[in-house]
């Protein structure tokens, strides 16, 4: 799509108030666009959107609710509920939230992609131009292949469907292959993004995410507990860095109907991953290596994990140039400032109440 002259967008961000979209949400707003967020704050966080709120100028809308029913009350032919750019980051995350709710987790991310889709396929009736609709998905899509690095047209290796990890990366399977027919169809011109291990500020360790644990952790002087044996390798990239990715994967032609990895390229393994922040932060923290078993107590054999995750981003940098700058070190020293600036705000709040 090519747009007559430099007029804002106006932009749906799914899952605007999470980690990823709040980030999304302030490159959006910086650069004149508008947007509305629609977030049920499942795991997301209205105060994720405080630096965004406060530079908005009234360009953000926020509407809290369940993401289909939410748009199922929504129609393209009302001037509020048309959209030039759709941002689908909304999805179930976190390996412990699969496992532990698996049900929540599929019906999350098929379903709700599934609603995104519809809508954005609605505004052809509604005699608006259909929105240029990104559809976020996982490096989990690839499963369990030894293959490395992962290239975006390789072939996918799950387990059993017995083993529930599997179900989450069968989910944003479905999720892409709703995506491209869509693009293939005509209905919505789309792209999808495959995110490797994000990570930075806003990032909470809740649902298993590794570097805000162990920074928590280590802040504490405690031990910074490794699953297996720490020899699995990912590649980590900070949110500063992907978030900026996305629109322009989105608005370049080139891109349409294809799929992209998006994250560095650059593994670390999880027991130098401990190391790293440990030595970064000066803390006095061990590292302690613990059984899947004992971390995911559905029972012997319901989780695997994958010895190691790496992108191939030739396609990526051929189509938009993408080059992470911020290291690893500096997003260990920056999550650690957010969290002693939240220990400060909760330890003020708790006095001010006392007294």
């Amino acid at each position: 799509m090519t747009r007559a002259g430099p007029q804002p967008r106006r932009c749906l961000v799914t899952g605007g108030a999470g980690f990823i979209g709040s980030h999304l949400v302030e490159g959006l707003l910086a650069g004149g666009d508008s947007v509305t967020v629609i977030d049920d704050l499942s795991t997301g966080r209205r105060s994720n959107l405080d630096a965004a709120r406060a530079a908005a100028g009234g360009r953000l809308r926020e509407v809290i609710g369940d993401l289909g029913s939410t748009l199922a009350g929504m129609t393209p032919a009302n001037a509020e509920h048309y959209f030039d750019e759709i941002y689908h980051l909304a999805a179930a995350v976190g390996v412990r939230r699969v496992v532990e709710r698996p049900v929540e987790s599929i019906e999350t991310n098929v379903f709700q992609t599934a609603a995104v889709l519809k809508y954005a396929a609605a505004h052809r009736d509604a005699g608006r131009q259909v929105p240029l609709t990104l559809i976020a998905s996982s490096s989990e899509v690839y499963g369990k292949s030894s293959k490395a690095p992962f290239s975006e047209d390789d072939d996918v290796v799950y387990g059993p469907t017995t083993v529930l990890r599997w179900s989450y990366a069968c989910s944003k399977a479905i999720d892409e292959h709703l995506a491209i027919a869509h693009n293939a169809s005509g209905r919505v011109p789309t792209a999808v993004v495959r995110l490797f291990n994000t990570v930075g500020p806003r990032q909470v360790g809740e649902y298993g995410m590794v570097l805000p644990n162990f920074v928590r952790s280590a802040l504490a002087d405690e031990d910074l507990v490794v699953h297996g044996d720490g020899r699995q390798s990912r590649c980590f990239c900070d949110v500063r860095d992907v978030a900026p990715m996305l629109p322009r994967v989105l608005r370049e032609p080139r891109c349409r109907g294809g799929v992209f990895n998006v994250g560095s390229d650059r593994p670390i393994s999880i027991i130098e991953l401990a190391e790293l922040v440990i030595g970064t932060l000066g803390s006095r923290s061990r590292t302690k290596l613990v059984s899947y078993e004992s971390v995911f107590r559905a029972g012997v054999g319901v989780f695997e994990d994958l010895r190691q995750r790496q992108p191939d981003l030739t396609r990526l940098r051929a189509a938009v140039g993408f080059a992470p700058v911020i290291g690893l070190e500096r997003t260990i020293r920056d999550v650690a400032e957010e969290i002693r600036s939240s220990r400060q705000g909760a330890s003020s709040s708790v006095s001010a109440e006392v007294g």
